[in-house]
């Protein structure tokens, strides 16, 4: 029998509303607070003025970027940790049910790949970037690190840990992957085994693992709250250092990752949908409009997930195809933070001149679908799993900052992709429909 449970949290393009110390069932005013996409408008303006007042010398606020990116990393890779456990204890899915919806999103998450990669390695956006790249590390531009390339054998050896303790304290994330899985799969046998431990005890320990996910997730989130302020400094830097030059460059960024993301909606998920679902694309397209325009105005696929629920139903998904795909399954469909990592990341390599080979972007592109999976019910979950990736494969993070200053429109669009992604998920998982109803919706 299928058991299903609604996870507490899910992708979300921005941070969830936090309520701390509110005693439960007593109701609160909510207070208005100003959209982080609005404070991140006003910094980069604020910044703007700053930076042409001050010139160079505004290079200082930009250290106010490294310090939010330093943060981000430092919170992602526990938080990481606690998530995967938390994933395999709580996993409770029908095996042929589980298979068949992991192998769809594995197909949909490939094809993100290989369009995120495919896009970068043809456009070649990282380019325009080249000369600011170069100044913040103090290496010349246009070759001075083509030649270095990343031993992927030598970093792979490395990523089996030693002893449980030092990658924490390296901030290793595929060995803590690793000692995660570990601790899960040891905990469900333990669980299974039932050696004078009793329920209780059982339960505590999911509980606590859910706790200090949870608390991980809440401190990660205060920490997006200071990206206006790391906005505002890096903008400032920039503009005092180079002018608006470098918003050329990430006007190539956001529109490659927009194309990407676009054209992974209108040819994946259609396939799904007419070939093998056989349902009707005017029908599907005017039923997702409304969580799909939802989730761009909200910037939460968490948010949306009771109109993609209500979306679903209107289509004639049955409820447990629908429970399985957008809520057990949540964690898989991530094709938006997918594609934009692949794509973000080889962006910043070419940005910096490494020149990496097909095997690099593959193994490249293997890191990104685990830190995406693991980091998908955060604030700023692209971003985060992300600079989780540049750290893992060795790649610079130097132009995170520069790079957080644009990512609230393109995580807009990362939003819309998951919830899409939930729903062809869920529209697959309950099968082709019947010939005849196909051809009287044509």
């Amino acid at each position: 029998m299928l058991k299903f449970s609604v996870p507490a949290t899910s992708r979300m393009g921005t941070n969830a509303p936090l309520e701390l110390g509110v005693p439960a069932g007593r109701k609160t005013k909510k207070q208005k607070s100003i959209p982080m996409s609005m404070q991140i408008m006003a910094a980069m303006a604020a910044g703007s003025l700053l930076g042409l007042a001050l010139g160079p010398q505004a290079s200082p606020l930009g250290e106010l970027g490294k310090i939010v990116i330093q943060l981000i990393k430092a919170a992602a890779t526990p938080l990481l940790f606690f998530a995967i456990v938390n994933a395999v204890l709580k996993a409770d899915v029908n095996l042929k049910s589980g298979a068949k919806m992991a192998g769809i999103a594995l197909i949909n998450a490939s094809i993100a790949l290989g369009i995120g990669l495919a896009l970068s390695n043809l456009l070649q956006p990282g380019r325009h970037l080249a000369s600011i790249a170069a100044a913040s590390t103090g290496l010349p531009a246009n070759g001075a690190i083509v030649n270095q390339k990343i031993d992927i054998w030598k970093t792979i050896s490395s990523y089996i840990p030693a002893n449980f303790i030092q990658p924490f304290a390296e901030n290793a994330v595929i060995p803590i992957i690793i000692i995660a899985l570990l601790l899960g799969f040891g905990l469900r046998r333990l669980r299974s085994e039932e050696k004078g431990f009793g329920e209780n005890f059982h339960q505590m320990i999911e509980n606590s693992m859910a706790a200090l996910q949870r608390l991980m997730e809440i401190i990660l989130g205060w920490i997006i709250l200071l990206a206006p302020m790391a906005v505002f400094g890096v903008v400032a830097k920039a503009v005092g250092q180079y002018g608006f030059a470098p918003f050329k460059g990430l006007g190539v960024y956001v529109g490659v990752a927009l194309l990407g993301l676009t054209l992974h909606s209108l040819s994946t998920y259609q396939l799904w949908i007419s070939l093998y679902a056989r349902m009707n694309l005017r029908r599907f397209w005017q039923t997702v409009k409304e969580p799909a325009i939802y989730s761009f105005g909200a910037n939460s696929s968490l948010a949306t997930l009771p109109l993609t629920l209500k979306a679903l139903d209107s289509l004639g998904v049955n409820k447990a195809s629908s429970a399985l795909g957008a809520c057990v399954g949540t964690n898989l469909n991530n094709d938006g933070i997918i594609l934009y990592e692949a794509m973000a990341a080889l962006f910043i390599a070419q940005a910096h001149g490494l020149d990496l080979g097909l095997g690099q972007q593959l193994v490249m592109a293997f890191f990104c679908l685990i830190a995406a999976m693991g980091v998908a019910g955060v604030p700023e979950a692209g971003f985060v799993s992300l600079s989780l990736v540049l750290v893992t494969v060795g790649l610079p993070t130097e132009l995170l900052p520069l790079i957080l200053t644009v990512d609230w429109i393109i995580a807009r669009a990362r939003s819309v992709v998951n919830v899409l992604s939930d729903m062809v998920v869920s529209i697959s998982l309950d099968g082709p429909r019947p010939l005849r109803t196909a051809r009287l919706e044509i």
